[in-house]
């Protein structure tokens, strides 16, 4: 029997909060609209996609006594993964609140999360840390992570592929000490931008040339309904999403994006290709109401097969 390629993600895992509005939204004012909360995290959204792949995954998080840690436990063990957090009785959990418009795009979040930046940098030094990595094949982190606990991280992933998501412009800057090391690491435009140093409105190229500046050697670059970029040491190279057959809620599609393409480049994919299946993802994500869609094999097919081929990028 072939055995499974196993993955550990250390990062965020907490309660996930969206407020849709239902009219047109109006600044300093009360809008009528819907809230929904979730259990959400950048890495455990991107785990769960990892997972639905055919990848098997652990996840090290850290979550309070409270009645939101015991909705997390159950989502973990729901999504069939292996559940290696530590919880503090005496800490409330971390959450996210996000703001929607009707069309479904961000107009604000609001990130509570103390908890992981007091204690990520402790539990990297639990043996049960180095336990898990020295099992896993591949390790997926996020920024919700403070640096010194990723710069730990690294230093114990010894060489194996480790891969990171950006979180938000002010959280991509804790990944600066360890790009050098970091297999790929997935981010929006406004990550790129604040990471590379660049103008906002800068070319592509110029995105790309500044990243590896900073020595990232390979990245991902979303933007929207815009051509997501890619590069790795074979070049850089651009790829169109289809348009949704509907926008239900944009929230986790850059997570269902970075879950896909790890599980297909875990499988031996070029990044041009695997990166195809996590622009699917992404689509998939946006026309659901979850922040990861429930796809069956048939459904991701059908939704890969919309996807065009990688375009270099001059």
């Amino acid at each position: 029997m072939v055995k499974s390629i196993e993955i550990l993600a250390v990062g965020g895992a907490h309660i996930d909060r969206r407020g849709q509005v239902s009219g047109a939204y109006v600044p300093a004012a009360s809008n009528p609209g819907t809230m929904r909360e979730d259990v959400g995290g950048g890495v455990f959204n991107a785990l769960r996609s990892t997972v639905r792949r055919g990848v098997s995954g652990s996840l090290m998080s850290m979550r309070g006594g409270d009645a939101g840690a015991d909705t997390i436990s159950r989502a973990i063990a729901e999504a069939g993964i292996a559940d290696l957090s530590a919880v503090f009785l005496d800490r409330t959990t971390p959450s996210y609140t996000a703001l929607i418009d009707r069309e479904g795009e961000l107009i604000v979040g609001f990130a509570d999360m103390a908890l992981y930046d007091l204690a990520f940098p402790k539990q990297m030094r639990r043996s049960k840390v180095r336990e898990a990595i020295a099992a896993a094949d591949a390790i997926l982190c996020d920024a919700n992570l403070p640096s010194s606990a990723l710069e730990r991280l690294v230093s114990l992933a010894a060489g194996k592929p480790v891969y990171a998501i950006a979180i938000s412009p002010a959280k991509v800057v804790r990944l600066i000490p360890v790009l050098g090391a970091l297999a790929l690491v997935f981010m929006n435009r406004r990550e790129a931008v604040a990471l590379a140093g660049v103008n906002a409105n800068a070319a592509e190229r110029d995105v790309v040339d500044g990243l590896r500046c900073s020595g990232l050697a390979s990245g991902v670059v979303t933007a929207g309904s815009a051509p997501v970029l890619g590069f790795d040491e074979t070049g850089a190279f651009s790829i169109q999403p289809p348009a949704p057959r509907k926008v239900a809620d944009v929230t986790g599609a850059g997570d269902a994006l970075a879950g896909a393409t790890v599980a297909a480049l875990l499988r031996g994919l070029p990044l041009r290709q695997a990166l195809r299946e996590g622009v699917a993802a992404a689509t998939l994500a946006i026309e659901s109401a979850d922040a990861i869609p429930d796809f069956t094999a048939a459904s991701f097919a059908e939704a890969l097969a919309l996807v065009p081929d990688a375009q270099e990028v001059a």
